[in-house]
């Protein structure tokens, strides 16, 4: 052998370290160990580029319908093909949790599906294909790494972020905390007033999203809501100076940090859970919350922001005019027009007979325990209370279309507050 040239024997072995570490670093991987991350069954086929994979969660904190992962390894411009199935009813412990799964399964498979290579910025996938009851996705990555979810993530931390950087940037503005959880973490709030004006002349206006935690869209519409009341314009200004505004991002924190679903979770979820003894703490709280403002004399606004059924156009689901009288039943017909009239960057509207669907005896058992119903019940007779649900199974289904929701719904407050008489 030369002396100061390799041997075969080492260029062989170092070759074979090389092809090994590169195929090592081209090695497809699923990491779901962050705030928000729920994968289940978990297959990969290294040579096809494929991902096969089920919701997570816990059938008995919720429908699992909720995913959200990084995958580690991908070569920028390679396509992957990502394969969704729903969850396995056969492997659940009862027939109840079994029950929960089947319901979650048209849930969990959105048309498009929600991707960012830095965990940040997020933006649709192309349509993907529904056959046997798989979803199948071609993703295309821009870099060795990608998140893929059901929808905008929007975890307590970006929640407690968003809070604090409006506290720091607005005088007008005050981070708060509901309460802690069962989980014993923050359930961030943030609270709006501006000016000298007395609370007990301020309107009362409270708005909070999340109950049920698979809907993330509805954290990115509170988010448009702050985002508009903060703004600097007149008619923003003239809300902060008349009211008091309260909004809590995430009010189910615990579900929406461990990737679980939240709807219908045992015994019952959030939003069945405002009765004379709730379950949750943070029902608990917001409950104690808004009945101070009823005793006050003003729950103005009360807004609760869901995600609906995958094909459900509706914007608002109400309680039955019959369970009321008036002025609440003109009072909310009217906050309802004006919110029609701004509400129109996440779809067109449908007509004026299809647009409110009602959520009394026939909709669900517990139906007086539903917030929306609960505050129209024990509210004041002039307290408009509504669930707005935001399509998520749509191409403006984005952070940059649900915040366009949020910001109208809060232009639609303040013109319907305008015209209400100053306290």
């Amino acid at each position: 052998m030369s002396a100061g040239r390799p041997s075969l024997y080492v260029v062989t072995a170092l070759f074979l370290l090389t092809s090994s570490l590169r195929a090592a670093a081209e090695s497809l991987v699923v990491v779901s160990d962050f705030e928000g991350a729920s994968v289940s069954d978990v297959a990969i086929d290294q040579a096809a580029r494929m991902i096969s994979f089920r919701p997570g969660g816990e059938p008995q904190r919720g429908w699992p319908c909720w995913w959200y992962f990084r995958v580690d390894g991908t070569v920028p411009g390679e396509t992957l093909t990502f394969r969704l199935s729903s969850g396995d009813p056969a492997a659940q412990a009862t027939p109840k949790l079994a029950a929960i799964v089947r319901e979650a399964a048209a849930f969990s498979m959105p048309a498009q599906a929600t991707v960012s290579t830095d965990g940040s910025s997020w933006q649709h996938s192309e349509k993907g294909v529904k056959e046997d009851g798989v979803m199948t996705w071609k993703v295309r990555a821009e870099s060795t790494s990608l998140y893929m979810a059901w929808g905008p993530p929007y975890t307590p931390t970006d929640a407690t972020t968003f809070v604090k950087l409006m506290s720091d940037r607005h005088p007008v503005a005050t981070a708060d905390v509901l309460c802690r959880s069962e989980g014993n973490r923050p359930v961030p709030m943030l609270r709006v007033l501006e000016g000298d004006r007395p609370r007990e002349q301020r309107f009362g206006i409270w708005c909070q999203a999340r109950q049920h935690a698979w809907e993330s869209g509805s954290s990115w519409v509170a988010q448009g809501f702050v985002e508009w009341v903060r703004a600097d314009t007149p008619e923003s200004a003239w809300l902060r100076q008349h009211s008091e505004i309260f909004v809590v991002p995430i009010m189910d924190v615990d579900n929406v940090a461990t990737g679980n679903g939240g709807k219908n979770a045992v015994p019952h979820d959030h939003n069945r859970d405002w009765s004379e003894q709730p379950v949750w703490k943070e029902t608990q709280a917001a409950q104690r919350r808004v009945s101070d403002l009823i005793a006050e004399g003003r729950m103005d606004v009360f807004l609760d922001l869901h995600n609906p059924a995958p094909g459900d156009p509706s914007f608002f689901y109400i309680l039955d005019r019959s369970e009321l009288q008036e002025p609440m039943i003109s009072l909310r017909d009217r906050f309802i027009e004006l919110a029609y009239g701004r509400i129109s960057r996440i779809k067109p509207l449908i007509p004026m007979s299809n647009r409110p669907k009602t959520t009394g005896a026939a909709y669900h058992p517990l139906w007086r325990q539903i917030s929306a119903n609960w505050v129209s019940m024990n509210g004041n007779p002039h307290t408009v209370s509504v669930c707005l649900e935001t399509i998520w199974n749509y191409q403006n289904s984005t952070t940059e279309g649900y915040r366009a929701v949020g910001s109208n719904l809060a232009a639609a407050t303040r013109e319907y507050l305008a015209e209400r008489p100053a306290r």
